[in-house]
């Protein structure tokens, strides 16, 4: 029986609950394309118009909209961040309730928002709920959805200057926040969290140049095949934001996709400084440690590789404005116990 821990084939994020999870958005640019100029303003939470740039055109929000609709599979949390709570989201992985993972949960409150299923939209559905906007910044969705979603409500689309599912989370957070006319607050917390970014890498410059590497895997009884994020991807990318580099045979797998499927008879590209794996179910991870072939690399001999329960692999693949300050608790302290060669070495609380 297929285990898969990935969306469509394993990476995208179409596929149903299990087969959604290698997607991802991250990374450290700012503005661009998804978090756009232009259009009128205002003050904070006035209203007044504003315009947001995406990968099918632009989009013109007006007022304060009261009833958002997220159909990105990870929106949901910057909307939240910004003190704006969804009548809808969408489940991508995990099945929480209310699509709310623990970092989101404080933010959600008691809130009982709808929750949309993975896999295509039901326009019907949406429609409704009877959104004044619709959010899907980290979605995917094509030129027919987005038109089609469009004659519901203002929609705002991922950005055309990165893969789909690659959205930055500075620019997913700018973007939403501009729509909801929060962008302010919004810069406010990218400031906030790149400067926690900078602050790890200060009090860790061993990362800084050691090649380090995500991967997700698909099982399939006791074999496994690995697919490393390249460096569009969120999980890459948060790799890159702590300084450690990925492997540029890996970069050159990956190409202008967000990850590269690699045979057992390859895991020598991923023995790198620090290898982390994630995955959806940990049982999976037994088909990885029970290898013979993985267990002659370097990296899990000295104790190198790090396996990420359930809740870090969530955050990780999020890659969020709310999920990363969780991350960043949760996971830098591994990473530094990881990165010195050690086994013995227990990672701090």
């Amino acid at each position: 029986m297929k285990k898969s821990a990935t969306t469509p084939r394993i990476l995208t994020r179409r596929g149903p609950t299990r087969g959604q999870f290698l997607a991802g958005v991250g990374g450290l640019l700012l503005l661009g394309g998804c978090g756009g100029t232009g259009g009128g303003g205002g003050e904070e939470g006035s209203g007044g118009t504003r315009t947001v740039r995406h990968k099918y055109g632009e989009t013109e929000v007006s007022g304060v909209p009261e009833r958002v609709v997220t159909v990105g599979f990870t929106d949901q949390d910057p909307v939240l961040a910004l003190g704006v709570t969804p009548v809808a989201v969408r489940e991508w992985f995990g099945e929480k309730p209310y699509a709310a993972w623990p970092w989101a949960q404080d933010e959600l409150g008691g809130a009982e928002p709808e929750v949309l299923p993975s896999t295509e939209l039901n326009i019907e559905q949406i429609a409704g709920l009877d959104p004044d906007l619709i959010v899907g910044v980290s979605s995917g969705m094509t030129r027919q959805e987005y038109d089609t979603l469009s004659e519901i409500a203002p929609t705002l689309a991922q950005s055309g200057e990165f893969v789909d599912f690659g959205v930055p989370w500075q620019e997913q957070t700018q973007a939403i926040g501009r729509a909801l006319g929060r962008q302010d607050r919004a810069g406010e917390m990218v400031s906030e969290l790149e400067a926690r970014f900078a602050r790890a890498r200060e009090e860790h410059p061993e990362f800084e140049g050691a090649s380090g590497v995500v991967v997700g895997l698909t099982a399939e009884d006791d074999s496994y095949t690995p697919s490393p994020y390249g460096p569009q991807d969120v999980r890459g990318r948060f790799m890159s934001s702590l300084g450690f580099r990925i492997p540029e045979e890996i970069a050159d797998l990956a190409g202008d996709s967000f990850f590269a499927d690699l045979s057992r008879e390859r895991l020598g590209l991923i023995d790198t400084d620090v290898l982390v794996w994630v995955t959806v179910l940990a049982e999976d991870f037994e088909a990885v440690r029970t290898d013979p072939l993985y267990r002659r690399l370097d990296a899990a001999r000295e104790g190198r590789d790090l396996f990420l329960e359930e809740t870090l692999s969530g955050a990780l693949s999020f890659g969020t404005v709310l999920s990363l300050p969780f991350l960043l608790d949760g996971l830098v302290p591994m990473l530094a116990a990881a990165v010195d060669g050690n086994p013995n070495t227990e990672a701090a609380s």
